[in-house]
């Protein structure tokens, strides 16, 4: 905070701004491998590029040999930018059109299909880059199974429901056999793939959908085994496991952790573990949240009725989560001065707003705060992922500057620019506008 206000990384021209903690990332990284390092079956750690789709961020987990999951062209372009090799890149999205999956095919990215008709369109394709070998050309194939294991308190963020628009569902009737008859059908099918959800579920049920997808992939094989004639050789050789830990925004603590969250699967579901069976991880929040924050200066105080407010430039736009569903997201907030030092003296009732147009624009209410004023700072905690990342364009506020940093030994802050503020000019012409005639008429008008 102190080396990021010395050196004027917050100014009127740049009031919020987001940093990564590079030294903290390696530390998340390591403590993935290190979780699942007991077992003797092939592990593919791939993060989830929705979290943190910079990509300077996405190359220092290519840089440590991890993969990346992606859900759109545009992921799957930052990780390729970034530096993952096609066969550590698996492409999730419910909705991936011709286009999207035959260049996924070409590269050899991994797939994990969404339903049945996804399934027949991926053998089209096959058939077509590959006429006359489709199964030897083959990447890593799957199919998403929605085990309908139960939400968990966050409805947006469970995707194991009853009727969740992700995967197919395993518990409708014919589901099971349905699934099954998928792998008789395609003998390049080779992978399933579940995710129960992220916050707001608990280790135990991502664990037991886990469970039901490890059990239907026994079933399958097992009918392999039995009756290999009939068979044409589909069988599961992979599960992806999806992510999905929750994090802990109450305060600094890690908790759960990856060694935990092993733990529980490994008391849930040993033969996961036994080498069978290789296994991908798509694990994004939890490597990155805790390791980034948010920083904005506050531009005007003043009470209204009973409390004070402060508004700042951190709203809607870099906590779009937070503000609209408060009670799911909540954040922690610091108070400090414009030297990046933390505020002391009397603390009162504030309400911390942000630049958005619309008077929900809250990112906190309530909350008890030092006093802010013009000029000083507020800290929001553990944003590095989702939030300053990935910005909301309401009211064409600028992306903001994100910059990562290392502490060395003696305590020197070094700063890395990952993300340069957006400028007028490009907001402008990603508005379809020309930003020459723009700064023209701006001219003449400032002139006239």
């Amino acid at each position: 905070m102190r080396a990021a206000a010395v050196e004027g990384l917050i100014t009127e021209d740049s009031p919020v701004v987001g940093f990564i903690d590079l030294d903290a990332i390696a530390v998340s990284q390591a403590e993935l491998k290190q979780a699942f390092a007991f077992t003797s079956a092939p592990v593919l750690h791939a993060f989830a590029a929705k979290a943190a789709s910079l990509v300077p961020v996405l190359r220092l987990f290519a840089d440590a040999g991890m993969g990346c999951e992606v859900a759109s062209p545009g992921e799957l372009a930052q990780a390729l930018a970034a530096g993952f090799p096609p066969e550590r890149v698996v492409l999730d999205s419910p909705a991936k059109t011709p286009s999207e999956l035959r260049e996924a095919l070409r590269l050899g990215v991994a797939v994990n299909a969404d339903n049945f008709t996804e399934l027949e369109r991926i053998d089209r394709l096959l058939r077509e880059l590959h006429p006359l070998d489709a199964h030897d050309h083959a990447p890593a194939l799957g199919l998403r199974i929605n085990p309908q294991v139960g939400a968990g308190t966050i409805e947006a963020m469970s995707t194991a429901s009853a009727r969740s628009k992700f995967g197919v569902p395993l518990r409708d009737r014919g589901g099971r056999e349905a699934i099954i008859a998928a792998f008789d059908r395609y003998p390049w099918l080779t992978r399933l793939h579940v995710h129960v959800g992220s916050q707001g579920c608990p280790l135990e049920l991502i664990a037991a959908g886990i469970r039901s997808v490890y059990e239907l992939a026994e079933e399958i094989n097992a009918r392999a085994a039995a009756d290999p004639e009939r068979r044409r050789g589909g069988r599961v050789t992979s599960i992806d496991i999806g992510g999905g830990l929750p994090v802990n925004f109450d305060d600094d603590r890690v908790s759960p952790t990856f060694a935990e969250y092993a733990e529980v699967l490994r008391d849930a579901v040993p033969g996961l573990f036994d080498g069978r069976y290789g296994l991908v991880t798509e694990f994004g929040r939890s490597l990155s949240a805790k390791n980034g924050f948010t920083l904005a200066r506050v531009e005007y105080a003043k009470q209204v009725a009973d409390r004070r407010i402060a508004l700042t430039h951190a709203g809607a736009q870099v906590a779009t989560r937070t503000v609209f569903m408060p009670e799911s997201w909540p954040l922690r907030l610091s108070a400090y001065s414009s030297d990046g030092w933390p505020k002391l003296g009397p603390v009162c009732t504030h309400d911390v707003a942000g630049p958005c147009c619309f008077a929900g624009d809250l990112v906190a209410t309530g909350r008890d705060l030092e006093v802010l004023d013009t000029g000083d700072l507020i800290l929001l905690h553990d944003t590095g992922g989702y939030f300053f990342t990935a910005p909301w364009a309401y009211n064409s506020l600028p992306r903001p500057d994100v910059y990562g940093f290392r502490v060395d030994a003696d305590g020197n802050v070094r700063f890395t620019l990952m993300r340069r503020r957006q400028t007028l000019d490009e907001i402008v012409a990603e508005a379809g506008g020309d930003p020459a005639s723009a700064n023209s008429r701006t001219s003449e008008h400032s002139l006239g």
